[in-house]
């Protein structure tokens, strides 16, 4: 007997590829000193989106060749949430005992940027101040995770209408 493909499958698979696939391409941006390279960081994007393009796809393979946009969009959206959820505890864990200096190095970022902008030195105090209080490991572990399943979300609305293929009504 032939075991029915089921959505929640797909997305714990190809979203612990995507949570993977995240741990080694942070690991090149930390290990290259490209932490404060926002361009990179949203070249990241990228991993999940194919893992998403894959599940679906594996998904609508092994289901008949037909998916509906409500199965794609909970593959995605699991897939973000799973993905997310790794890749936000490898690096809470590289974060606060491989490279505990991480968090000064973004802060150090911010404040040349602020001086860059013109910013006079209150200002950057408070502002810096402020990112401080919500860049605490706890803190940006949750939002990481929020955000990855937030973005994941609105990225798989657009996938899986691009990717849904729907059983044709049988009138007969």
């Amino acid at each position: 007997m032939e075991q029915q493909p089921t959505t929640a499958r797909a997305a714990l698979k190809w979203g612990a590829i995507s949570g993977i696939g995240s741990m080694i391409f942070s690991t090149l941006i930390y290990v290259t000193g490209q932490v404060t390279n926002p361009g990179l960081a949203w070249l990241g994007i990228i991993i999940p989106i194919l893992a998403m393009v894959m599940a679906m796809k594996e998904f609508r393979t092994q289901n008949g060749g037909f998916m509906s946009y409500g199965q794609g969009l909970g593959i995605g959206t699991l897939l973000s949430g799973i993905g997310g959820f790794l890749a936000g505890v490898y690096n809470y864990i590289y974060n606060e005992f491989v490279d505990p200096t991480l968090r000064q190095q973004i802060l150090d970022k911010t404040r040349e940027d602020l001086e860059n902008r013109g910013m006079d030195d209150a200002q950057i105090d408070a502002a810096i101040e402020m990112s401080a209080k919500f860049s605490t490991p706890g803190i940006t572990f949750a939002l990481g995770i929020f955000m990855a399943i937030l973005m994941g979300f609105i990225i798989s609305l657009i996938v899986s209408a691009i990717m849904k293929k729907d059983k044709p009504f049988d009138f007969e």
